[in-house]
């Protein structure tokens, strides 16, 4: 034996396994075909949002939260509806994880030098039922150092195992197959990969240097999504969402391809939720990318008007950051619009400065680098958007200022193949949209979650 347990991917999962199988002793074999400069994985990108029940941030804010509101909204979001087959553990997993998440989760979270922003996010309003999708209450507490906060306690565990001899990383090792004795997993066999100095995120090369095989009591496989595999999103979209676009952009880097679900698959591994997909329908390209692709989600706030390729208002509930899974069907299965990849916000400078912010580590560089100076300066007294918004509305392609809303109107039909849009048409509806905003009462949907 190589090791007791080969852990395959060094992203967040494969860290936290490795911290949590070396904290008991054992030796771990960390297998991942990126450089080091990858640890982390797509995590160490992300916003570090994560959900906690119950919390002292959201009882300090006045959330009166439970296990019973979070029950009820994970089982109206999940919806299982394979308990014959693949939801029947997934229910014993989602229950257990809720409790943990109104429990233990935080103080473990915090044992490990995990903190969070005073303030909690409301993501997922859900679809304006009381049982259907979405988080009753705001349940998204953002990490003190965002992705990067969340994973370095985990990569520092390992770095530190490997000191101690318990942890041997192999990086630019792929993995190509499971090794199986009388049906059981004891070990993987794979590729060396060539040398590569490629910056965290970046493509790097796929060269074979030469094969390796290695073994251990168990296996681990913990190597992410699809997200960067467009080819592989393609071959699994439901039909219940339509059609996937022609056009994609992608939130992860590359290395995020897939392949080890369908080499686990292939070697008898069962594999359940292939169908089931998250798909954020606020992409923008970035402006400055590091990998193929490179896309930005935004965070927009309440406010912003939301209208399809046609310049028509998305009907309640497909309201920005209400229901994303919800909004993608409807975008992909109205007829009308189906041959469509793209849609629209439509905001004010105001709007921008208030309430929008850009999802990643990167795009929040005061909260990545716990500045609370930089936040105060950037976020409260700043009198224009944060600085990685401003640089998205200057140079995004994705992007269009105006002074007036016709001329907007104009710049937005200049970056599609056809004028799609009427000026008088969109003025109509945010016109009828705003005068709700001048009356304490309201009808339209959106206004009455502003004030919520």
């Amino acid at each position: 034996m190589d090791a007791d347990v080969i852990v395959v991917g060094a992203g967040l999962a494969g860290l936290v396994a490795t911290h949590e199988l070396t904290s008991r002793g054992k030796k771990v074999l960390l297998v991942d075909q990126e450089n080091a400069a990858n640890l982390g994985g797509q995590a160490f990108w992300s916003f570090g949002g994560l959900f906690l029940v119950d919390s002292p941030e959201q009882r300090r804010l006045g959330v009166k939260d439970s296990v019973e509101l979070a029950w009820n909204d994970w089982q109206g979001s999940a919806a299982f509806d394979r308990l014959d087959d693949e939801d029947s553990w997934a229910v014993k997993w989602a229950r257990a994880y809720v409790e943990f998440a109104a429990g233990e989760k935080r103080s473990w979270l915090s044992g490990h030098g995990i903190t969070f922003l005073p303030t909690v996010g409301w993501a997922e309003r859900g679809d304006l039922r009381a049982d259907g999708h979405g988080n009753s209450v705001p349940r998204f507490h953002v990490a003190w150092g965002t992705g990067t906060g969340v994973v370095k306690p985990f990569a520092d565990s390992a770095l530190a195992a490997a000191g101690r001899g318990l942890v041997v990383f192999r990086h630019r090792h792929r993995v190509d197959d499971l090794l199986i004795d009388a049906g059981t997993v004891t070990g993987v066999r794979g590729t060396v990969l060539a040398p590569d100095d490629a910056p965290r995120g970046a493509s790097s090369n796929r060269d074979p240097l030469g094969d390796f095989e290695l073994r251990a009591q168990a296996v681990v496989i913990t190597t992410g999504g699809i997200g960067g595999n467009h080819d592989i999103v393609r071959r699994y979209w439901p039909a219940r969402m339509g059609t996937p676009p022609k056009s994609m952009i992608t939130g992860v880097p590359a290395y995020v391809d897939g392949r080890m679900l369908d080499i686990a698959d292939a070697s008898g591994v069962r594999l359940v939720n292939r169908d089931r997909m998250w798909h954020y329908t606020e992409g923008v390209q970035n402006w400055d990318p590091i990998w193929p692709g490179h896309a930005i989600r935004i965070l927009p706030g309440p406010s912003s008007m939301w209208f399809d390729a046609l310049g028509r208002r998305l009907p309640a509930p497909y309201l920005p950051g209400y229901d994303t899974l919800g909004t993608l069907r409807y975008l992909r299965t109205t007829p009308e619009i189906a041959g469509y990849d793209h849609s629209w916000f439509i905001l004010t400078q105001k709007i921008i400065e208030k309430e929008f912010a850009l999802s990643g580590s990167e795009q929040n560089p005061d909260i990545t680098n716990r500045d609370r100076a930089a936040i105060v300066k950037e976020r409260v007294l700043s009198k224009g958007a944060p600085a990685p918004v401003g640089a998205f509305k200057a140079r995004g392609a994705d992007f269009v200022v105006a002074d007036h809303l016709y001329e907007l109107v104009d710049k937005m039909n200049q970056l599609t193949d056809e004028p799609l849009l009427d000026p008088v048409v969109i003025r109509a509806q945010i016109l009828a949209r705003d005068l709700q905003i001048a009356n304490p009462y309201s009808k339209d949907a959106q206004v009455q979650g502003i004030r919520n």
